[in-house]
Parts: structure tokens; sequence; C-alpha cells
């Protein structure tokens, strides 16, 4: 009995073992490395393999670390609750109020149909529209709600978080929806039979049961937001930045330490967001 349980262990270490390969070449040593050379020195002409603390001394020594770091929780937090509003919405929407399976995967397949294509020329496809002579501040002065065009459309704060809502959205429409589907029918019957009014039964039964799908969700939206730059880069104009743009500039300065300086300190940043939100449901049933 013991061979049997012995050999089945090791026939178990066996099959995991291509997946942990994969795993430690494509992630751990390259999170290691990036660890490794944060340490590093850099001069202006060359990288010294040195143990040195002088790039993170700079990196929180300096107040735009800072100024940075919390305009990339500002993305964060509004793309977030945008995300969640419309996510649920949609969500909801689909598990309740579509009554065939056939409707409910054809209006979720029209959902995906704009991220068939790149997260580039979907950003981009909105600077045409935003511009002072978009599509939008001209619709508005035909109108005559404007009499001059809206600056603030297009490479700005509004621009960038609008052009995160539409690239995320469906991050967070997806868990929602699979946890919404698993919900019994039954139980929603058996609330309004009790006596329950609609707010009661979405905030006292739906909601609840909904929650690991929401921390999915937050988890796929805040972690992409926080390392995107291409977004908050163009759709700014270069006048707004986040740590990744941070993360970038010193890459094309070929500045590594620092540049893994930073990527060090984010990743401690989002593993702390994400360790945060795991405390408040267990989402390990959802997976």
């Amino acid at each position: 009995m013991e061979k049997i349980l012995a050999n089945r262990a090791i026939g178990g270490w066996l099959m995991a073992l291509p997946l942990v390969v994969v795993l430690v070449l494509f992630l751990v040593l390259p999170i290691i490395l990036i660890v490794v050379v944060s340490f590093w020195q850099a001069t202006e002409f060359s990288i010294i393999p040195a143990f040195v603390w002088e790039n993170y001394e700079f990196l929180f020594g300096s107040p735009v670390t800072y100024r940075v770091f919390l305009n990339t929780f500002k993305y964060a937090a509004i793309t977030w609750a945008l995300t969640l509003g419309i996510g649920f919405t949609v969500a909801y929407f689909l598990a309740f109020h579509i009554r065939t399976q056939t409707w409910q995967i054809a209006l979720f397949l029209l959902c995906t149909i704009p991220f068939w294509t790149s997260n580039i020329i979907r950003m981009i496809s909105w600077i045409p529209f935003l511009g002072r002579n978009g599509i939008a501040n001209s619709a508005l002065m035909s109108w005559g709600v404007i009499d001059a065009p809206l600056e603030w459309l297009l490479f700005s704060d509004f621009a960038v978080i609008l052009a995160f809502v539409h690239l995320y959205t469906l991050f967070m429409v997806v868990p929602i929806f699979n946890t919404m589907m698993r919900i019994d029918k039954s139980l929603i019957e058996a609330a309004r039979d009790a006596g329950a009014s609609g707010v009661q039964i979405l905030w006292n039964v739906i909601i609840p049961l909904t929650k690991p799908g929401i921390m999915i969700g937050t988890i796929f939206v805040v972690t992409l937001v926080m390392g995107d730059f291409i977004t908050v880069r163009f759709m700014s104009g270069s006048q707004s930045a986040n740590v990744g743009r941070l993360i970038s500039n010193d890459i094309s300065l070929l500045a590594y330490p620092s540049a893994a300086a930073t990527a060090v300190i984010l990743l401690l940043t989002v593993l702390i967001v994400i360790g945060i939100l795991l405390r408040f449901v267990d989402i390990r049933k959802e997976l």
C-alpha cells in the first residue's frame, strides 16, 4: 500500500514538473533578476554590478515618486469604480433579465467583439473622437450645447480614464457574470416570496453571492491599470504619468537599475493590494 501511495506521489510530481519548470524559467527567474539588478549601480556610461541602495534611496527620496504613485492609485481607483458599475450592470442584465441561454451567449459574445482587435487600436480610436475638431466637439457645437470646443476631452485625465474603462470593463464583466450564473434562482424566488423588494434581493442575496466574481474582476482591473503605461502616454499627451511610464522612461534612458527598483516597488504594491482584497473573500472556490 505504501509503495502504491509513493508511486502516486512520484507520478503527481512528474506530472507537475513541466509546469514547475515553465514557471521557474519564465516567472521566478525574471523576478529574481529584476530584484538583483535593482541593487546595481548605474553611471552615465555603464552599469556596475555592485550591491548598493542608491536606487531605492533616490526613489523614496524624490517627491516625484510619491506623486506618480498617487496618480497611479487615482487612475486605478476611478477605473475600478466605473468598471465595477458598468460590469455589474451588464452581468446582472445578462444573468437575470435574459431568459434563454442562447441569447445570453449571443449578447455576451457581442460584448467581446471590440476585444477582437488590438488594445492600442481601440485606444487610439478615441483620439479623432475626442479631439478639438473631433466628432464629440463637432456634435455638441452643432446641437448648440457648447460655443467653443472642450479642451479637456482629449490629452487629459478624463481621456486616460475613459480609455482605461473601455479597455478593461470586460475583465470585470466576465467573472461577475460567471458568478451570477451560478446563483440558484430558487433563492431569489424564496426572497421574493418572503416579501423582499428588488433592492433588498440585490443587496442581501445577489451582491453577497457575487463577491468572489467582484474580487476576481477587481484584481484583474487594478493590476492591469497599475501596470499600463501606453494608455497614459497616448491619452494624456505625455502630460501625465503613472508608475509604468516611470519605468518606461528609465528603460528608454538605459537606466536599468533604477527601472528595476521601481518595478520591484510596483510589484510589492500590487501584491499588497491583492493580499488585502483576498482577505475579504475566498476566491479559491471560484477557481
